[in-house]
């Protein structure tokens, strides 16, 4: 955990957002130092008239490369957020050639009780994980 959905423009093929998948997720375990194998990603590909993304008044332009990343994460240090984004930055941009002006970040966090991994328990609370 965390959760991690993107959100692109339709028209990526399967290693592109394999690539984008896997950059993420070395970025991830990173920054928050999950395990190797504290991965979902789930990818919403959509027409560009369904992406509107904008700059907020910061001066610059997105692309049709943009990407929005949405994090759903139990909480985490404002330095650990600020690690991630800086290394989303870094391995987008060398794995898959995405500008940091075409990504976009926001996390939100929850509790252990918000967690559920399967069979009906909430595994942190239990104390299983």
């Amino acid at each position: 955990m965390p959760l991690i959905r993107f959100d692109v423009i339709e028209g990526r093929d399967k290693e592109s957002l394999r690539n984008l998948l896997d950059a993420s997720h070395r970025a991830m375990v990173k920054a928050f130092g999950v395990p190797e194998r504290d991965r979902y990603q789930i990818v919403h590909q959509h027409p560009a008239h369904e992406l509107i993304i904008e700059d907020t008044g910061l001066g610059f332009e997105r692309s049709e490369n943009v990407v929005i990343i949405s994090v759903t994460s139990k909480q985490r240090t404002d330095e650990q957020k600020q690690n991630l984004y800086k290394l989303l930055v870094q391995e987008l941009g060398e794995s898959c050639g995405i500008e940091p002006n075409d990504i976009m970040v926001s996390i939100v966090t929850n509790e252990d009780a918000d967690w559920s991994f399967g069979f009906g328990e909430a595994q942190f609370l239990t104390g299983k994980l």
